[in-house]
């Protein structure tokens, strides 16, 4: 039997791997000189509470040069730490708890060949001597111990790879030392300017509007709609939600700044909010929630999905709180970000409420909530699409129904949903042929007399598969209404689709298509319109064709149907053909 192996690995490559791959810029390396830096001033602090600490960043020369004054390490663990990679310098056994610390050394350390070919590390613990340890992009390291006085601390000293100089450029580094620094509790300089010099800090420990509008306008450029204070004690989170004062797209999930135990983690990190909520943006500090091993974004786990869960509770507080004690300003938020507050009331009962009793929607009888809606009329009737709403809207009033355009984005659903969470209320979903029943019909001795127009016009309209009905009906000023309902439009876009699908598919979709419930769209024409009972008269059947065709054409496109071929057709010969009796003959053109 063979003997057991280790696996082979290629130091280099894996350098290769980690500080290529891992990170999205090689900016980070900043921010884990500076997190390994405060880290080991914390650990130091855990023994000697009084111990200095500060983080001094030097960009004389040809690299970078970063001095800490924190716990340094021993020989050992230089060996133990630096040289065997994903060993993080918080293990237990080093006497470290793990909750005071930001990152691994180890693996932080390695962002660092992003830009560098080379790295020195000048270390020394308290009662130990000086150890330097050199590392090389290709995958070699060197430990030596060093001779002489030295400060208790951590010095390291990048030298640059070739391309990577801007990397250290002055104002670079201060920029960045500036992005991810700004917040923490040492004192970081870089060649001896403060970071925290012309930076706002967080408020982290109050509620006060006034600081985080402060902080928002200062760092963000914006002034916030409203600040909501965020806590969520179990992931040791605090900071505000911005409310933005200009509409986003729902679709886009926005990116919110979150820091890790004052150390900025990311500017744009996603999912820390539900989905719904993206008129917020955030800006937290937190201790329990865990980093990816990038430490650019939120490891996903059940301890991120409560937290998500306690952030989206706070937000919708909000939204209940403005209505219940400042009505005009939810108003003024609802114009700039309905749509995810209508969003939220697909599954949230308060969110619903919310919606209901306070959003206006467009009716044909003026603005108005659902809830007024049914106080003033009972049954909330809705028009399904904006098209639709459009055709029938001054139709139903003079039949005296009051109609919601429900066509609007989530507007049906809520209207559906409210029926199903509240009992008593009443909806019901307009079908344009349902309008046809309340119509007046023509009297008998009437109808009768106009039995050579209705045989003409049927004719007209037969090889379009349109019924023709003529009814009395207001307004006077409409000639005709094309009414088809849900069944029908389906039947008729299943058979569009058989027509343009290949044999397989079209024997599918073929036996969808139940020829026995078919109902034939109707072309209603309005007797109490003037120029509708001129065409009953016209003294040709050819003629009478032509107008019916032209009213047909005219009543699809008011009502925002699709235009078919056969259509556009018929809407071209009726066109060309009146044109062509309205227009004198030229006796000198010829036939």
């Amino acid at each position: 039997m063979d003997a057991h192996r280790t696996f082979q690995v290629d130091l280099a490559g894996l350098v290769d791997l980690l500080s290529h791959h891992l990170y999205a810029s090689p900016r980070v390396y900043v921010r884990e000189l500076l997190q390994n830096a405060v880290d080991a001033i914390t650990a130091r602090r855990l023994k000697e509470p009084g111990a200095p600490g500060s983080v001094a960043l030097d960009t004389a020369g040809d690299g970078l040069r970063v001095t800490d004054s924190g716990v340094g390490l021993t020989e050992a663990q230089v060996h133990e730490l630096l040289a065997t990679i994903g060993r993080s310098s918080k293990r237990d056994d080093l006497g470290f708890a793990r909750h005071e610390f930001l990152g691994q050394f180890g693996i932080g350390l390695l962002s660092c060949f992003l830009v560098a070919r080379e790295i020195v590390v000048l270390t020394r613990a308290a009662g130990h001597p000086a150890v330097r340890w050199t590392g090389y992009d290709d995958g070699r390291y060197l430990v030596e111990r060093v001779d002489g006085e030295h400060p208790v601390g951590t010095t390291v000293t990048l030298l640059p790879r070739p391309g990577a100089k801007s990397w250290f450029a002055p104002a670079t580094v201060l920029e960045l030392a500036r992005l991810y620094g700004d917040q923490l509790p040492v004192e970081v300089t870089v060649d001896g300017t403060p970071t925290t010099g012309p930076v706002v800090s967080a408020p982290w420990e109050t509620t006060s509007t006034r600081a985080w509008t402060a902080y928002a306008e200062r760092t963000m450029g914006l002034t916030p709609f409203d600040v909501i204070p965020l806590a969520v004690p179990e992931a040791g989170l605090t900071g505000a939600a911005f409310v933005m004062p200009q509409p986003l797209n729902p679709a886009q999930r926005g990116g919110h700044r979150v820091y890790l135990k004052h150390m900025l983690l990311a500017e744009s990190a996603e999912r820390l909010l539900p989905e719904w909520a993206f008129f917020a943006r955030c800006v937290v500090d937190t201790s329990e929630l865990r980093p990816t091993a990038s430490r650019e974004a939120l490891y996903e786990d059940g301890l991120l999905d409560s937290t998500r869960e306690a952030l989206g509770d706070q937000l919708r507080g909000w939204l209940v709180r403005l209505a219940r004690t400042d009505p005009r300003r939810l108003g003024e938020f609802l114009h700039v970000h309905h749509l995810g507050v209508k969003a939220l009331a697909l599954h949230d009962d308060v969110m619903l409420d919310l919606v209901a009793s306070w959003w206006p929607m467009e009716t044909n009888v003026g603005r108005m909530t659902l809830r007024e809606f049914r106080e003033r009329h009972g049954v909330i009737r809705y028009s399904a699409t904006t098209d639709q709403f459009r055709q029938l809207a001054g139709i139903a009033a003079a039949q005296d129904l009051a109609l919601v355009n429900a066509g609007y984005t989530y507007d049906a659903e809520i209207i559906e949903r409210l029926a199903q969470v509240e009992r008593g209320v009443r909806i019901e979903r307009l079908d344009p042929t349902d309008l046809a029943t309340r119509f007046e019909t023509v009297d008998p001795a009437v109808e009768l007399g106009l039995r050579g127009f209705s045989t003409a016009a049927q004719r007209a309209l037969d090889r379009l598969g349109c019924e023709v009905v003529l009814r009395a009906f207001d307004p006077p000023s409409v000639p005709a209404l094309y009414l088809v309902d849900r069944e029908t439009t389906f039947r008729q876009e299943l058979r569009a689709t058989r027509e343009k699908a290949d044999p397989v598919w079209s024997d599918v979709l073929a036996a969808l298509d139940d020829r026995r419930a078919d109902t034939r769209p109707q072309l209603v024409l309005n007797h109490r319109n003037a120029l509708v009972r001129r065409i009953t008269v016209l003294p040709t059947a050819d003629l009478v064709e032509l107008a019916v065709e032209a009213l047909y054409g005219q009543a699809l496109l008011l009502g925002y149907h699709p235009i078919r071929p056969a259509d556009a057709a018929l809407l071209n010969r009726s066109f060309l053909g009146l044109l062509d009796r309205a227009v004198p003959t030229d006796p000198e053109a010829g036939p």
